[in-house]
């Protein structure tokens, strides 16, 4: 009796687990392509599922995510993947580390690390996989092919090369040095600042920027207040000569009153001769609506 219960647990440790497999047959997969100067989607829509894409915002590298229609997979964390085809015997999958699965339409985002060997992989005929091991023994394995991938990602890289340099994150504040002692905007602070003109003229909606000069204490207060005052002007005029109205323009200067660094050698007094640039969106202010006025009609008899 023992031998045979023994026989028993026997057979039922080698069955597998229940899996749950999503993917999209193959004469159905599709690849799309969208995006503009600040994002580009690269994306594999997966049947009853959702849909797997890269996503790529100006001035970073691609990330991977995964969209769920409804929770079809648990929380928890999960294996990514970049599995080898059945059609390339030898070739093992490549695990890519786990990724924290959350609740959300969005179930994770992937490091930028992953997502490149992501790409690299269905170059070379790979598939992106998301593992995921239930508590209760269940396997539920998300898959995306590697089928017409080629031409998707030379649409996706003609996207990606549109894209500006920068986001609004990185490009929100910026600082403007004067390593010398005058008032003029050096090659670099020019190329930084048409930098964040071009991302107000894409996007309309960034249409105010502050401007707080400083200066290093190498002469009187007065002195001082007065460059630091004429070094935020001569940003000031970059930006009025380049299309943005004085309005949209607050200008502030402080002298050598907040420091980067102590002023105690040329170096960090270099550091303290600075514009500090930001970037906002300040929503329009409505003028007043008009009051109605009574009207009197005069009546004749």
């Amino acid at each position: 009796m023992r031998q045979r219960y023994l026989a028993l647990l026997s057979v039922f440790a080698s069955l597998p687990a229940m899996a749950l497999t999503f993917q999209t047959r193959m004469e159905s997969i599709e690849w799309t392509v969208e995006g503009d100067k600040f994002e580009c989607r690269l994306t594999q829509p997966i049947t009853d599922f959702g849909s797997g894409e890269f996503v790529r915002r100006a001035g970073e590298q691609a990330t991977f995510r995964l969209k769920a229609y409804n929770a079809m997979i648990g929380g928890g964390s999960a294996t990514l993947l970049a599995a080898a085809a059945p059609w390339q015997p030898g070739r093992g999958d490549i695990n890519l580390g786990s990724v924290r699965i959350g609740s959300g339409n969005v179930l994770f985002n992937s490091s930028q690390v992953q997502a490149g060997r992501l790409l690299s992989g269905l170059m070379d005929g790979r598939s992106p996989v998301v593992r995921h091991y239930s508590g209760d023994g269940l396997v539920s394995e998300v898959r995306l092919l590697p089928v017409k991938f080629s031409k998707a990602f030379n649409d996706y890289q003609g996207c990606v090369a549109k894209l500006l340099p920068k986001n609004f994150q990185q490009i929100r504040q910026s600082e403007i040095g004067f390593p010398g002692e005058g008032l003029d905007l050096d090659a670099q602070a020019k190329a930084q600042l048409q930098v964040m003109l071009d991302f107000m003229k894409a996007d309309p909606t960034v249409n105010h920027v502050e401007l707080d000069g400083h200066s290093d204490n190498s002469g009187n207060r007065l002195t001082n207040r007065d460059l630091s005052r004429r070094r935020a002007l001569a940003v000031m005029e970059f930006f009025k000569a380049n299309g943005v109205q004085e309005s949209q323009i607050t200008l502030r200067f402080h002298g050598e009153r907040y420091p980067l660094a102590p002023n105690t050698n040329a170096a960090n007094r270099a550091k303290n001769r600075r514009v500090i640039v930001q970037l906002a969106r300040v929503a329009p202010i409505e003028p007043p609506a008009p009051q109605a006025t009574a009207s009197a009609t005069a009546k004749t008899s």
